[in-house]
């Protein structure tokens, strides 16, 4: 078999370092951010002439733009942004504070009544001549996960909207000096979020498997069967932070843009707009919060899924320590590629143009790829033995380990094929979207159907990619390739993630540079660096939404292990069934929460009309706008609005399962991953498309997009309205399908043993 080079217990330090190294590089960062200050204290003459100091009061001078009131009012507004942001995340957690309780209950009960709370060991479910650990401590563990993976999914998003909050406005005073100054604050705010994250998840994991380990000893089977429930946790906040967030951001997106700048004619982010702080507050609940949490969950899944099928292959048989980690370590070497990756965009180049901003960002994707692909090579080489066996279905497959580097190398270079994809469909940069913008000419409705087409034919070549990577993984390596093609996709998270909170911090910025009256040349900086902001956002969302379908797939196979059905045969009803309403169940999804924007817009609508026309002196300047009630309604509105979409997909696979069985159960997880993953990538990249078609019109940078424009015209006017369909489109419904996918798939692993003991109780009646 060739044992591994690495030794155990140097596994054991390398991952929590690795980790460790990862958060202190975030604080490195926040640090770095936190240099720029947001009070007005430098004097004339008072400074030095180096790179910070007096020469550049001496070029503020010149713009006219060292003005101290300036930075007071950006101060002001940043605090306005954060406060109402804290206070929709505090009212958000509350709710599914007690979601959690009472789910942490359930997964007890379900779990613990399996062997009718017995405190007896018994037969292990994949070796039944050696005693496991009792079902009621699986209960108990499975529990303890299940509120630690939630908990750390919270603070990943809320420290993500923290961090955000803390540096749009430190971005749009650094644009006074340049467009670079401006991105690297920005960038490094978001390295601060995708370093925070990656590490605390791993570190979070790794803990935890540890302290389990203490009452488990030998029992590698039921610890990382109990290990699932940190996945289910993570995910289960995570659709309620997209959800919750994605209807808040764009009732107050929508609010604000049919009010102010159709009625009264003001421009986006004036001050004068009573939804205005709502709007931006929205970026960081949906864009920041509600995406760090969805990122947190896959990693937390694709972990999961590899640990739970390394658990029963000869890895957990043989107790190989740094071979059952080797998720870990795929892990621990992504943070370390990921920092050296930042470094290329913020210490070794510099943007000087605004024509420099969207390649750099594509820059660190293709270099945090290529540089993780020697890291995979050099982990399989190191920490795996040269062959091994992996379970498959009741059966041990022999692997060498160059084939599980394939397995990992694939699932990464198909996200990069996603991501690149993606970009070609949502870049104003394109064809595509240009001729969406073309298609503006003749009204709404052309505009409506090349966005539509376009996002039809956006899925063709990632659905190949996934359907290769899939193909591949599972022939070297069954299941276990596939969760580790998953993670490999993920693994870049902290890259990824910079990259994709950059776009809403930049999109903040711009707006405080318009409320605090800044000069032109500012707001044309902020929205280039808010426009390559856009496109990677895309990115971001395809990366999500293709590892969700692999690491949906990884869970499915694990849990058709766990409930020990030997073959999903499609042409038995049971299954067919299932199969059908499963495909059906992300259209309902949708449904609900497309819905959920509109009726949270309307009572946007009418409120910020109440204050226009009720507030004397608001249009003329003279009196401030109510913002608080303008986000206390979006908040309450949202936070009502989540529940019905978030119930349908927590108790789906309960009820199932319970009364169906398993194999109608596997039908709605297969059907849910493939139409869901469909849905998912022709939604958010119509929406992108709208979007950056109406800012081609706007920005009028090439002579086509000249004879559409200017703001105001028919062909604008056209790309406005599209552009209002695609925002619940890109920003609600779309990213939260992939945590629907996935969230089904882990549920279901964790409650196998109940529905496999007791499922199916309406077909057994019969």
């Amino acid at each position: 078999m060739g044992a591994a080079m690495l030794t155990d217990q140097v596994t054991e330090v390398l991952i929590p370092v690795a980790a460790v190294v990862g958060i202190a590089f975030a604080l490195v960062q926040w640090l770095l951010v936190s240099t720029v200050k947001l009070s007005p204290e430098r004097q004339p003459g008072g400074g030095s002439n180096d790179k910070n100091g007096y020469s550049d009061y001496l070029i503020e001078e010149e713009e006219g733009l060292n003005d101290h009131n300036v930075v007071v009012k950006c101060a002001e507004i940043q605090s306005a942004i954060s406060e109402g942001a804290t206070s929709f995340l505090f009212t958000e957690y509350q709710y599914v504070g007690v979601f959690m309780a009472v789910f942490a209950v359930l997964i007890f009960l379900f779990l613990g009544s399996v062997e009718g709370f017995s405190t007896k060991s018994q037969p292990c479910t994949y070796s039944k001549d050696k005693y496991c650990k009792p079902a009621l401590a699986n209960a108990l563990f499975s529990t303890a996960s299940f509120l630690l993976g939630a908990v750390t999914s919270v603070v990943s998003g809320f420290l993500g909207m923290k961090i955000a909050t803390y540096a749009n406005a430190r971005t749009t005073l650094e644009a006074r000096k340049g467009v670079g100054k401006a991105f690297i604050t920005a960038f490094r705010s978001g390295a601060v979020m995708g370093f925070l994250l990656a590490s605390n998840g791993l570190l979070v994991l790794y803990i935890a498997i540890n302290l389990f380990k203490l009452y488990y000893g030998d029992d590698w089977e039921g610890l990382f069967e109990a290990i699932t429930g940190y996945g289910l946790g993570g995910s289960s906040m995570a659709l309620f932070g997209r959800v919750g967030g994605g209807i808040y951001t764009k009732a107050a997106d929508v609010g604000a843009d049919l009010v102010g700048k159709v009625e009264r004619n003001i421009p986006e982010d004036d001050p004068r707009n009573p939804a205005v702080i709502a709007d931006n507050v929205g970026d960081n609940v949906g864009d920041i919060a509600g995406m760090g949490s969805d990122l947190f969950g896959s990693y937390a899944e694709s972990s999961c899924a590899a640990l739970v099928v390394a658990s029963i292959s000869s890895f957990g048989i043989n107790h190989d320590l740094t071979a059952m980690c080797y998720p870990l370590l795929i892990s621990s070497m992504g943070i370390i590629v990921c920092l050296i990756t930042t470094l290329f965009a913020t210490e070794f180049f510099e943007i000087k143009a605004v024509q420099e901003i969207e390649p750099t960002l594509k820059k660190q994707l293709i270099i945090s790829t290529a540089l993780m692909t020697i890291g995979i090579g050099t982990v399989s080489w190191i920490a795996l033995p040269s062959s091994f066996t992996i379970f498959n279905f009741g059966e041990q497959k022999q692997v060498k380990n160059w084939e599980l580097f394939f397995c990992v190398a694939i699932g990464l270079w198909a996200g990069l094929v996603i991501g690149f994809v993606t970009e070609y469909y949502t870049s104003n940069a394109y064809s595509p979207v240009q001729d969406v913008a073309d298609s503006c000419r003749t009204g709404a409705a052309t505009n409506v159907i090349f966005g539509l087409a376009l996002g039809y034919k956006s899925v063709i070549i990632p659905i190949f990619a996934i359907a290769v990577s899939i193909f591949v993984s599972f022939s070297l390596a069954a299941m276990y390739g596939i969760a580790v093609a998953a993670l490999g996709m993920l693994s870049t998270i902290a890259t990824g993630l910079a990259i994709d909170a950059y776009g809403p911090i930049s999109d903040n910025a711009g707006g405080i540079a318009e409320m605090a009256g800044m000069s032109h040349r500012i707001r044309e900086r902020t929205d280039a660096l808010d426009a390559a902001g856009n496109t990677t956002a895309a990115i971001g969302k395809g990366f999500a939404i293709g590892s969700a379908a692999l690491v949906s797939l990884a869970l499915f196979g694990a849990f058709v292990s766990r409930a020990a059905i030997s073959t999903v045969d499609v042409l038995t009803p049971k299954v067919f069934i299932g199969l059908i309403v499963g495909a059906m169940l992300p259209y309902w999804f949708s449904a609900m929460t497309m819905k959920s924007v509109g009726s949270a817009a309307l009572k946007m609508v009418e409120e910020v009309r109440r204050q226009f026309n009720s507030i004397p002196g608001i249009m003329e300047g003279n009196a401030k706008p109510d913002y608080a009630t303008c986000v206390k309604i979006s908040t309450d509105a949202s936070i009502r609005e989540m529940i019905p979409p978030g119930a349908l997909v927590m108790l789906t696979p309960l009820i199932v399962g319970t009364l169906f069985g398993v194999e109608t159960l596997a039908g709605v997880l297969a059907g849910a991953l493939v139409s869901g993953v469909q849905i998912a990538i022709s939604a958010s990249n119509t929406g992108g498309a709208w979007d950056n078609a109406k800012k081609y019109i706007e920005a009028g940078a090439s002579e086509h997009a000249r004879v559409l424009g200017p703001k105001g015209s028919d062909a604008h006017k056209a790309a406005v309205i599209g552009d209002t369909i695609g925002d619940p489109l890109k920003d609600t419904s779309g990213p939260s399908l992939n945590i629907l996918i996935k969230l089904m798939a882990v549920e279901s692993l964790v409650f196998a043993p109940f529905f496999a003991a007791h499922g199916g109780l309406l077909f057994k009646m019969f």
